[in-house]
């Protein structure tokens, strides 16, 4: 029985941890965000680190230390809410979302460049290019014990020597200086940086993937709970230094462009990558960058699917594993011929919405000794925080709620800035706290 994973054994899980999260959001946001902030790049990537980076790593070592992925840590509050949030934390991250972001992203960079302007217009070749991208996924994930070795091991080295060639150029010719921040990114850049980092939904994704780096830890002989926890959050610091790494030159790429580029529409990372390429290493660029987005999301879309063939499989016994995987696949090839506007504009009302449950469970699994099994303080900090973050849904999906957002913009601290969660979910665990204090019975006195 082993205690300890070796450096080298840490790295290849940590690298195949890195290439899990690291798909098609993860290039094309902050490039974006990058052009937008301006001189305020570094304080809105600051932000962007925490959710983007941070939050993942948490729920990485949550899982770790808790020994149990998702739905565990959601039963805490209660079994029923733990089924319906996992559920739909899964369809998010899973085919409704992530997954068919991953097939059209690869193509809108990958393939589109090269397509002239018939082409391009016809529906048919992001029709053939998805069904091959998910054909390939699906034949990937067939056997996910093998994750480690097809990702950690081959794709993730190959993925970052192409972003490096990227960023390298950049810094070495940059594209021109970095201009004046744009109105969305002059008063608050880091909490727009913060809500940024929602789009990438790695935070969610973080209490899924914690689970095949546990797996990962025990294939290799580990077997001692403390042991598999520490081996776990050495992989996590691999991989989110990685993240924090790639994140901060792509920002970079971005925030040094517009005079090359000019100013892309807010949901365009990929086309901003484009450009940028082509000014890098001209009629070469868009090869390289197709290079990079194809095993970026190609990587991130075996583990997800692999995940929810893992998940469905158990909560739905008569479904076998490859039988989710197969549905789960062409589930995604159809959602992803909606295009990529439609995916974003359809996923940021459900995020908005489930993001800040899932960072607050993360937060509570930390201080659940304390908690020591009483489910009122996650309750009553899961439903303050679920008022607002329903409420935030709502308003990101323009569904009109009359003077109540103005009125919550007022009274509730940091609602302007889009996390007016944060004091409703401490307000709400303290709430838990003293109503389990006077509602638990007496202790016996000794005799």
């Amino acid at each position: 029985m082993k205690n300890s994973l070796s450096i080298k054994e840490t790295l290849a899980i940590g690298l195949m941890l890195f290439a899990l999260f690291f798909g098609a959001g993860n290039m094309i946001f902050p490039p974006v965000l990058g052009q937008y902030a301006g001189d305020n790049v570094w304080l809105a990537i600051g932000g962007f680190l925490l959710t983007g980076v941070g939050l993942p790593l948490l729920g990485v070592v949550a899982v770790a230390l808790t020994g149990t992925g998702a739905k565990g840590l959601a039963d805490k509050a209660h079994p029923k809410f733990g089924t319906i949030f996992t559920v739909i934390l899964y369809l998010s991250i899973g085919p409704f979302f992530a997954i068919p972001r991953t097939g059209t992203v690869s193509y809108e960079i990958g393939l589109a460049p090269f397509l002239n302007e018939t082409q391009s217009s016809s529906w048919i070749p992001l029709f053939l290019f998805t069904v091959v991208f998910f054909t390939v996924t699906y034949l990937l994930a067939l056997n996910p014990s093998k994750l480690v070795d097809r990702i950690g091991k081959v794709l993730t080295p190959i993925l970052l020597a192409v972003i490096a060639i990227i960023v390298i150029k950049a810094i070495a010719t940059p594209m021109g200086d970095i201009g004046n921040p744009d109105a969305t990114y002059k008063a608050n850049p880091l909490f727009t940086g913060f809500l940024e980092g929602y789009k990438t939904m790695d935070a969610l994704a973080s209490i899924v993937f914690g689970i095949v780096v546990v797996t990962a830890v025990k294939a290799r002989g580990i077997t001692e709970r403390k042991s598999i926890a520490a081996a776990c959050i050495k992989a996590g610091v691999v991989a989110a230094i990685g993240l924090a790494l790639v994140y901060i030159s792509l920002a970079y790429v971005g925030a040094s462009s517009t005079d090359s580029t000019g100013m892309v529409n807010a949901n365009e990372g990929g086309k901003l990558l484009s450009l940028s390429a082509s000014v890098l290493f001209g009629s070469a660029g868009n090869i390289v960058l197709g290079a990079a987005i194809l095993f970026a999301c190609l990587t991130t879309s075996v583990g997800l699917v692999s995940s929810c063939g893992e998940y469905f499989s158990r909560l739905f016994p008569a479904f076998s594993y490859k039988t989710v995987i197969l549905i789960v696949s062409l589930f995604s090839t159809f959602v992803a011929n909606l295009g990529l506007t439609q995916i974003i504009s359809l996923s940021v009302p459900v995020l908005s919405a489930i993001y800040p449950l899932a960072i607050v469970i993360i937060l509570l699994s930390f201080l659940d000794r304390w908690i020591n099994g009483r489910r009122v303080i996650y309750i009553a900090s899961l439903v303050f925080t679920g008022f607002f973050s329903i409420i935030d849904g709502l308003t990101a999906a323009n569904i009109n709620l009359g003077a109540l957002p103005e009125v919550l913009n007022i009274y509730v601290p940091f609602y302007n800035l889009g996390v007016g969660w944060i004091i409703p979910a401490i307000l709400g665990a303290v709430i838990g706290v003293l109503i389990s204090i006077f509602t638990s019975p007496p202790k016996q006195l000794a005799s």
